[in-house]
Order: C-alpha cells, then structure tokens, then sequence
C-alpha cells in the first residue's frame, strides 16, 4: 500500500505495537501517573503487602482443602481395605485352628501307636544280646506309667518376638522306660559280652550294674546279676516295619 503525504510539514506518524492498527501502551507512563497521585509510599506498599497475603492465603486455603480431600478418600479406603482384611484374618485364623487340632489328634495317635512296641522291641533286644550259659529270671518296668500320657498335650513354650511369629509346634509327653533285668551265668565273660551287646543296642541305654553275688542252683556256684537299662526311642529312620503275614496251612 503506498502512503502520499499531501501536508509536506507534518511528521509521519509512527506504527505502534508490532500490528496494524493497534496502539501501544507505555507502562512508564502509567507508573508514572500511579506515583503521581500516590503520595504515601507506605500506604501502598501496605495495600499491596495485604493484597500479596490475601493472595497467599487463598493459594494455602486452596491447597490444603485439596490435600484434605485426598487423604479422606485415602481414609475410606483403607477403612474398607480394613474391614475386607478383618474378615479375612478370621477366617484364616478359624482355618488354623482346625489344623491345630486335627495335627494334635494325629500326633496323639501315632504316639500312641509307637509307645505299643516298647515291650517287643526290649525282649528282641535282650534275647539277641543274651549269650550261651546265661539265663534271665526277670525282666521288670521299674518306672512309674501313666505320669505323662500321650493326651497330655502341651506346646513349646514361646521365647522372643521371633518365636510369636511362628506356630508352636505339638510336644507329646513321653514316660521314661526303666528297665532291671535280672540273670545267672556260669561263665563271668559271658556276662561282660552281656553287658556289651545291651549297650550297642539302639533301643537300649545306661547300662548298669546294681549287684552281682554268688548263689547256689543245684549245688553249683553260679554268678547272679541285676542290671539296670533305660529305654530308649531311636530315630525312625533305624525302625524297619515289616507286615504281618500268617501261614497258610
């Protein structure tokens, strides 16, 4: 577009702003006239100290009720996450309470079942061990029964936080089998090989002499002994369980 100047005196007047058409605004000039009907410095720098923490405030009012509102729904959640989970602890702690009993019913009768092979396992003991020219008389229990029976049950005792974390395990009480085993020898090494034997047995253990005289049986001298044996439960691994088979005829 070309511009003709028909007054030759008069300055072209310049284009304000960066468009056309739009005028330009002088932010001096507007400071300026501000100053100039401000008289009292401190006056405005009060307004604008009050209209700066009136900004403020309504930034922090803002800003905590939004956190307000995330934490009262964090809150409903873990409220019903809560009572989800309660339910859910009950019914596991229903189910190992269950388990608990019907592990002690099993443990009552397997150690009930273990305890009906004692006298077996000490006559096979004792027979096997008993050498040639000795004789048993008696074979006694000299320990008090029934002072700790198999439904007598009890649990390990808890020590420490660790301990609390996990479950007790079931302890079947067991009475101590105390044996006296009473036999005559004609030969003394025969009753030292005795001794022995009784003592590399598995089921057996705390072999000791009580007594050993001299008695009269027919009018010979023979050695007369009393030892006492407590019986021991060995590992499983050492039982061998066979089946009971019968003959036919």
């Amino acid at each position: 577009m070309i511009e003709i100047n028909l007054l030759p005196g008069a300055k072209k007047a310049k284009r304000g702003g960066g468009g056309r058409g739009m005028p330009s605004i002088n932010f001096a000039a507007i400071g300026a006239a501000i100053s100039a009907k401000v008289k009292d410095k401190f006056l405005a720098a009060a307004v604008i100290s009050s209209v700066v923490g009136f900004g403020a405030i309504a930034i922090l009012f803002l800003s905590q009720r939004n956190r307000q509102s995330n934490l009262r729904a964090a809150e409903d959640k873990a409220m019903e996450d809560s009572s989800k989970y309660a339910v859910t602890l009950r019914e596991r702690a229903r189910a190992q309470a269950r388990r608990d009993s019907a592990l002690i019913q099993l443990n009552i009768i397997k150690a009930i079942d273990e305890e009906r092979y004692i006298w077996p396992h000490v006559m096979d003991e004792v027979s096997r061990a008993l050498p040639i020219y000795t004789w048993l008389r008696t074979v006694n229990n000299t320990s008090v029964q029934g002072v700790n029976p198999a439904a007598a049950m009890k649990t390990a005792p808890d020590t420490g936080a660790k301990a609390k974390k996990r479950r007790a395990e079931p302890v079947i009480p067991k009475d101590t089998i105390r044996l006296r085993i009473i036999g005559r020898t004609v030969d003394i090494q025969a009753f030292t090989r005795f001794m022995r034997s009784l003592e590399d047995s598995p089921f057996l253990s705390n072999i000791t002499l009580q007594k050993s005289e001299v008695v009269l049986e027919q009018q010979h001298e023979i050695t007369q002994f009393t030892l006492d044996a407590t019986y021991t439960r060995p590992d499983s691994t050492l039982l061998r369980r066979l089946p009971l088979t019968l003959g036919q005829r």
